[in-house]
């Protein structure tokens, strides 16, 4: 008999989330990670827990010695990110003859801060979200891409197969039968998310739309650059070849501040430092708007004359902007930022319960018949669940018990932080598909004591426990990500005991309702 539309739907529904569920998961939980991005760098590089301050200092004499040193190495270009509330911290960094130099300052006195000597969330967690590190022939993005169009199919086939999809949304009923609750969450989990999975998947792919259908720039481009020309709003000149010192950051920054109402200035580019022709990209910051590519002015480096202004982007470029700010959300607006992190969490949840559901309605007919698939579905739901996030938090116990300065095998702390994640991942799938029944049980207890001794090992090396950074405004960023960290301990401690008391608890009788039936075979 041909199946219906909606059994067709059911199959499509099953499947690719049970193939792509543990790439979807581990992008939803990146992505969730990264709505607080800044604040979990500084968390994982202390010395950059600095007060904010006032953005009118002066930026002259702290920028030239870098600007010398970049002329010296002949690099082409210096940028200098100005602080703010959630960075406050003022970066510089140049090319030079061994990669990429980058300095922390204090913007109050100039000081070099030590090397933080971590890749953090906006580094490691970023690349991780959206390439999941795998860099040959840029197969990760290929997956992660793959796994966004697996979700907006699983979205539209969610919304096929619930004819009640509203009733749903209200309807929760732990007392029943254990499949029925974890049913009913995953269905709450969706409804609750759909708008917001819908948009988040769309805009990440709609970002990389240049990798995914390189095609469509081929056909009005003449080259890759000219593309990202128009796409950046950007503007040259040549380079003179005639040597000058004359460099104010501080003349330019004024200069872009008046176009821009006094707004804050995000980050700047000297491009050829030390030449005549040198010239300054100023960037207006976004912090009040959506749009993520801020408005762009070009001056003279010497004079502060300026050479190139467009007040009124392209209207595409615009919509990109506006499409990219959705979904990276650095935008300053707290009360958004935590309706992000709540709405990535409940997409975490919707992908958590439909493996679990998946496994625990098959799991009984598997074993009468021999079959190996709910094992190995359930080992791949703990390793991409739970470990996940026991990986996560061995990278952040690991950025504090491992030294400034530490190497092993030539790879400096950084790589070794990495390591540690992924070592700690792939040990959770193995004990995962090892000890099968006690896998959930045991990793959330992990889960907890990892936690913890996340809290504890940034109190201890650092001095910034939670009673010193509850008391202390600029800390206040610390002090939300520990008790995130409780919070999570907390949640896992209690779901591990519940697990533990279902797994010696006598088998539901049968009268309490017969379990669920979604028709998904």
């Amino acid at each position: 008999m041909k199946p219906t539309f909606r059994q067709s739907m059911q199959w499509l529904h099953t499947w690719a989330g049970v193939v792509l569920g543990a790439v979807l998961m581990a992008v939803f939980w990146s992505g969730t990670l990264l709505v607080f991005d800044r604040e979990i760098d500084r968390w994982m590089a202390p010395m950059t827990r600095l007060p904010v301050i006032e953005t009118s200092t002066p930026l002259d004499p702290m920028i030239r010695p870098f600007i010398a040193t970049a002329v010296e190495v002949g690099a082409s270009s210096i940028t200098v990110a100005l602080p703010y509330e959630r960075e406050p911290t003022l970066r510089v960094s140049f090319r030079d003859v061994s990669g990429l130099a980058r300095y922390n300052l204090d913007p109050g006195t100039g000081r070099i801060l030590p090397d933080p000597e971590t890749a953090a969330a906006t580094d490691f967690l970023y690349r991780f979200h959206y390439s999941m590190h795998i860099r040959f022939a840029n197969v990760g993005i290929w997956l992660v891409g793959l796994a966004g169009m697996a979700l907006l199919a699983l979205c539209v086939s969610g919304i096929a197969i619930h004819r009640k999809i509203l009733a749903d949304f209200f309807t929760f009923r732990p007392s029943k039968n254990q499949r029925r609750a974890i049913l009913d969450l995953h269905n709450a989990a969706g409804v609750l998310g759909l708008p917001f999975n819908v948009v988040i998947t769309l805009s990440g792919m709609i970002i990389f739309y240049a990798e995914y259908f390189p095609s469509a720039v081929r056909s009005l481009y003449p080259n890759a650059a000219s593309y990202y020309s128009e796409i950046f709003d950007s503007h040259s000149r040549p380079k003179s070849h005639v040597p000058a010192d004359a460099i104010s950051v501080d003349t330019v920054r004024h200069a872009a501040q008046k176009i821009w109402n006094g707004d804050r200035i995000q980050y700047l580019v000297i491009n050829h430092p030390g030449d005549a022709a040198a010239s300054m990209r100023v960037v207006r910051a976004t912090d009040n708007i959506v749009l993520l590519q801020g408005d762009t002015a070009f001056f003279d480096a010497a004079t502060g004359a300026l050479l190139y202004h467009r007040a009124k982007p392209e209207p595409v470029k615009r919509a990109q902007g506006f499409i990219a700010g959705l979904h990276f959300a650095q935008f300053q607006h707290w009360t958004l930022r935590w309706l992000y992190f709540v709405l990535g969490l409940s997409g975490c949840v919707m992908i958590a319960t439909g493996y679990v559901y998946w496994v625990d309605k098959r799991r009984k007919r598997h074993e009468q018949q021999g079959l190996s698939g709910v094992r190995l579905v359930e080992g791949l739901a703990v390793g991409s669940t739970t470990g996940l996030i026991i990986a996560t938090l061995a990278f952040f116990v690991a950025n504090r018990l491992l030294p400034l300065g530490t190497t092993f095998l030539g790879y400096e702390r950084a790589a070794l932080e990495g390591w540690a994640f992924y070592f700690a991942w792939i040990v959770t799938f193995a004990h995962a598909w090892l000890r099968p029944r006690r896998a959930w049980i045991e990793q959330c207890w992990w889960i907890a004591a990892f936690a913890v001794a996340a809290v504890l090992l940034n109190g201890i090396t650092t001095g910034d426990h939670l009673v010193r950074s509850l008391t202390h405004r600029h800390l206040w960023a610390i002090a939300g990500m520990d008790l995130l960290l409780l919070a999570g301990a907390m949640v896992a401690a209690l779901a591990a005991g519940k697990l533990q008391r279902r797994a010696v608890a006598p088998p539901a009788s049968s009268a309490r309702g017969r379990p669920p039936s979604d028709g998904i075979e």
